[in-house]
């Protein structure tokens, strides 16, 4: 029989977050860091403050640089955390983002996007904020007895794709394909208890985002409006809203939970309209 109290304990786990500095990735590495997990914050930007911020809150943190678009970079940040901390438990790729280039507006049609931006789009989210951190760290995490957990971010728009964000939405849809195809690559190949899932935030008012829903004077534009109104909870979602499923995915309470999707997107893909 299960253990109730010991189902979300990660109590000295060992928790990587790519992209641990933004605004997504820093709230998950800090709910993750507060259940006793050691976090190690991986990112381009510096992480100093943020360390410091996780240090002084009880939080065993050390950060780390990476750029996810260098598989040569990934593998060295890897082999220092590995080094430092001994071990990964849990991987989380918070890795991500869009670009205006990439996406249909008033003065860029579909047809006037070019092959760079849609590279830079598709790269940023599918190589560095995916496929390049698994290899790198899965294949290390493959060879814990007990297996562990990695974490991809996907969005709503792999599911349905939104208007004018093309680039970011095709991009979103291959990391959930991906996830689905490495969750069966190690249960079946390598590893069955290391674990690959994805985690689909709906609508989040970030700086990646917020040209969208807002205009110059921070009232919401009617796209905004739109979402809102379809959106059966009436609110965009908060980057807290994140840390409870992750926590989840990272525990032994989703031992039997692998290559899923999960939305956290207040009831959006859900409504009709109706």
């Amino acid at each position: 029989m299960i253990n109730i109290s010991n189902l979300f304990d990660l109590q000295g786990k060992k928790a990587v977050i790519i992209g641990g500095a933004g605004v997504l990735g820093s709230v998950i590495a800090e709910g993750l860091g507060k259940t006793g997990c050691e976090i190690a914050v991986c990112d381009i930007a510096d992480t100093g403050k943020l360390i410091t911020k996780f240090m002084c809150i009880g939080i065993r943190a050390k950060g780390y640089y990476v750029d996810v678009m260098d598989i040569k970079e990934i593998k060295c940040c890897r082999d220092n955390i590995v080094k430092d901390f001994g071990n990964v438990d849990i991987l989380v790729n918070a890795a991500g983002g869009n670009i205006k280039e990439a996406t249909v507006s008033e003065n860029l049609s579909f047809f006037d996007i070019s092959v760079s931006a849609f590279e830079k789009v598709i790269w940023l989210n599918l190589f560095g904020g995916a496929i390049l951190p698994c290899q790198a760290f899965g294949e290390i995490m493959a060879n814990n007895i007990n297996g562990g957990s990695i974490i991809n971010i996907s969005s709503m728009n792999s599911i349905r794709p939104l208007t004018k964000v093309v680039g970011y939405s095709a991009a979103k849809a291959a990391v959930s394909n991906f996830t689905q195809w490495l969750a069966v690559y190690f249960a079946m190949e390598s590893n069955k208890n290391l674990r690959v899932n994805a985690i689909a935030p709906g609508f989040f008012a970030t700086k990646q985002n917020e040209f969208l829903l807002y205009d110059e004077n921070k009232k919401l534009t009617p796209r905004g409006e739109s979402i809102i109104s379809h959106t059966p909870m009436g609110e965009f979602g908060k980057p807290e809203d994140l840390i409870g499923v992750c926590i989840w995915l990272s525990s032994e309470a989703s031992r039997f939970v692998t290559g899923t999707l999960i939305p956290i997107d207040g009831g959006f893909g859900t409504f009709s309209g109706v």
